[in-house]
């Protein structure tokens, strides 16, 4: 009986030895898994690193480029288009006029009421809907009819107390997208951005389009002005602060645009205007440097986007891709080790993480991260632990960071180009002695990126204070726009008519 005894006791040592051993080859791989995935947001953040020096560089090539894009036409990646709007609103103006606004994901229908003092501003039944997904690769008549739909029930709804009996309505049609212009009230479609493909309507007059759709519901209304939304941004800008001088976009897409001088326009030498200066749309989203901090993930999101080689920019800074680069990350972490479960088909589904979402799980406070924990499960990945959950948002958070110092140093480069950065700039010939002391410039900023997500804003002021410096930085005030581009665009058709 004792050697039988000895005989379990020893296989019971065997047995636990090698469930001990088990043990210690699931610990060694789980932290072999751990390290890879650690290995992988290492990576990324060195890839998406952007100390001040960087964003310095990308400072100066922007401003070479804008002027290389003043130069000639096709001299830069920056169009630096003409947009004919070269007297800003006063505050003088009177009357009640409209705006429609086709944006990336939304439209907006918007009507306004001036009683010739800045201070009487009364924006009134602002309507706002999400662009049906069927209308971005229609055709233009089926977009436009929809668009003069949409105005139509709109007016109707507020009766005959808005518009006096036989005055046209004069309408703003605030279009996001890059156009040609031929007038103020006139121009060509260049490209779409922003996912929308409807390739027969390129080259042609936009505010025509939206025309001959009014008119055929026989909608008695004046398209008075075809306007970029940065535009319409900075005229609300300078509406309320005569120093605004620079307005940006950051939302579904990314744009921005300025006040030029006309004489350093040079592609369009004998342009003369009232005011000495025009508004140049510069279509930054094209811009493109070496000195950009790109990474395998935006390699590959260009080259599966149905615009590779093109916005480089923009698929850095904005909220249609921002979403899917955190995907591409997680993505690779769960294929290259189990932290994250099962495998997820969900997860290689292009532009099914949101921006918005992305926005949550960075600014999820909960103790147990519960917001994000629900947004995975949404995509498939559940019962995940808290330290991957961390992962997530650490994730989220390296890849808006660069978004936003990226933003602040296209900023920094158009400041750089006029003269308001500190450092005189590039003057297009001006001698030392003409270059201004440093002015207060107000930079207007709209779009649901900027106003929505409080990470990316932060990060984008708090660049711009380092790049510019303290004492230069007390001198820029950066102001948000809440529908800037719609009421900002109403706002330039009734200058028009004053």
């Amino acid at each position: 009986m004792g050697k039988v005894a000895v005989a379990f006791a020893a296989a019971a040592v065997v047995a636990a030895c090698s469930v001990a051993a088990v043990m210690v080859r699931r610990r060694v791989k789980s932290r072999r898994k751990w390290r890879t995935v650690v290995e992988i947001l290492k990576e990324l953040e060195e890839g998406c690193d952007t100390p001040v020096g960087r964003l310095r560089q990308v400072v100066d090539a922007m401003a070479v480029e804008m002027h290389a894009g003043l130069a000639s036409e096709g001299g830069s990646k920056l169009k630096m288009l003409l947009t004919f709007v070269h007297d800003l609103p006063k505050g003088t103006e009177k009357g009640t006029y409209y705006a429609l606004h086709l944006g990336g994901t939304y439209f907006r229908i918007l009507r306004v009421h001036l009683g010739g003092e800045r201070s009487y501003l009364d924006v009134q039944d602002v309507e706002r809907h999400p662009i049906p997904s069927h209308l971005m690769n229609s055709t233009s008549e089926v977009l436009f009819n929809f668009l003069a739909f949409s105005m139509e029930r709109f007016t109707e709804k507020e009766g005959n107390g808005s518009n006096s009996q036989g005055v046209k309505r004069e309408l703003a049609f605030t279009f996001s997208f890059p156009v040609k212009h031929s007038s103020i009230s006139s121009g060509v479609l260049i490209k779409w951005t922003k996912g929308f493909e409807i390739s027969e309507m390129v080259g042609k007059d936009i505010a025509e389009c939206l025309q001959e759709a009014l008119n055929r519901r026989g909608l008695d209304m004046h398209v008075a002005a075809l306007v970029n939304d940065t535009v319409g941004a900075l005229s609300l800008g300078y509406y309320h602060d005569p120093d605004t001088a620079v307005a940006v976009v950051i939302g579904t897409g990314s744009n921005a645009c300025y006040l030029e001088r006309t004489d350093a326009i040079i592609k369009s030498q004998g342009l003369l205007t009232t005011s000495g200066s025009m508004v140049v749309n510069m279509e930054w989203g094209n811009f493109w440097s070496s000195h950009l901090p790109r990474t395998s993930y935006d390699i590959d999101l260009d080259a599966e986007s149905s615009n590779s080689n093109d916005m480089g920019f923009e698929k850095m800074i904005s909220g249609m891709y921002l979403g899917d680069i955190v995907r591409r990350v997680i993505l690779r972490m769960s294929q290259d080790s189990d932290i994250f479960g099962p495998s997820s088909s969900l997860l290689s589904e292009p532009y099914v993480l949101r921006t918005n979402s992305v926005s949550a799980i960075h600014e999820d406070d909960t103790p147990e991260l519960q917001e994000v924990a629900r947004i995975l499960k949404d995509l498939g990945v559940s019962e995940v632990p808290l330290k991957v959950r961390k992962l997530v948002v650490k994730v989220c958070d390296v890849v808006t960071r660069r978004a936003g110092r990226l933003a602040a140093a296209g900023i920094a480069g158009i400041l750089k180009k006029i003269g308001r950065d500190g450092s005189g700039g590039i003057t297009s010939g001006r001698s030392r002695s003409e270059i201004q002391m440093q002015k207060r410039t107000v930079v207007a900023v709209e779009g649901g990126l900027y106003m929505n997500y409080t990470m990316f804003r932060e990060y984008m002021e708090e660049a711009l204070v380092e790049i510019l410096g303290e004492e230069v930085s007390q001198y820029v005030v950066v102001k948000a726009m809440q529908d800037g581009s719609s009421i900002g665009s109403a706002l330039l058709v009734a200058s028009l008519q004053s």
